[in-house]
């Protein structure tokens, strides 16, 4: 089976962060600093091993973080301030990019096999959308998956799987600006997109993954990702 190399990633940093208040009191989530760094910058020099062009959304303290991502050299920046999360989708440039992009949120720490990942998006008939899944970790929230062999069936944040969201995504603007209609929420879409049967997700998992909600979480990244 021959694929095409997935080279863009877009990454999700818009938000408040109001749960790791006080430290997102003068600073937006993405900066908040892990080994030396900032959750953000670890993130982009990870993925600019393996992918070419990495997209960044900025909203909350949105010229404090685009500062940082110019120095980090980033392919672009999109101001999604007050917006939803999937607003960028429906409403930015890339509403026309006709072509597979990861998706993440500033606040996951991961080590991910993009190879594999290809190849199994590919391999699935390259869906809409495909979420990247992992086994829930105590102490983290997250969408639970229910699927029929990959197809999503239902997300649900109360009736537990043995399988939940890691944030992370590919997924096809274009095709699906062909198919639903707009929405500035991620969780509309995936609903429109199970009823279309254009909802998947992978069997690739993570080799490592954590995300930072709250303070605790920060914490315990620190241990983990030693």
């Amino acid at each position: 089976m021959t694929y095409r190399k997935i080279n863009h990633a877009f990454i999700m940093a818009a938000g408040r962060g109001t749960r790791l208040m006080p430290l997102t009191k003068k600073i937006p989530k993405g900066l908040v600093k892990f080994k030396q760094t900032s959750l953000i910058a670890r993130g982009i020099k990870r993925l600019k091993k393996y992918i070419n062009f990495v997209h960044i959304s900025v909203g909350y303290k949105g010229p404090i973080l685009a500062k940082h991502l110019i120095e980090e050299k980033v392919s672009s920046i999109i101001n999604t301030d007050k917006k939803g999360n999937s607003w960028w989708i429906f409403n930015s440039i890339f509403k026309s990019f006709n072509s597979p992009i990861y998706v993440l949120t500033c606040d996951n720490v991961t080590n991910i096999d993009f190879k594999k990942l290809e190849k199994d998006y590919y391999k699935k008939g390259q869906p809409l959308c495909m979420l990247i899944p992992t086994k829930p970790i105590k102490g983290l929230a997250g969408d639970f998956i229910f699927k029929k062999k990959n197809i999503v069936k239902k997300l649900s944040r109360t009736q537990k799987s043995d399988i939940y969201c890691t944030g992370i995504q590919i997924l096809n603007p274009k095709k699906i600006n062909d198919k639903i209609k707009p929405t500035n929420d991620f969780n509309i879409l995936w609903k429109k997109l199970i009823k279309i049967r254009q909802l998947y997700v992978s069997d690739v998992m993570p080799k490592k993954w954590y995300t930072v909600d709250n303070l605790d979480n920060l914490k315990k990244l620190k241990k983990i990702f030693k």
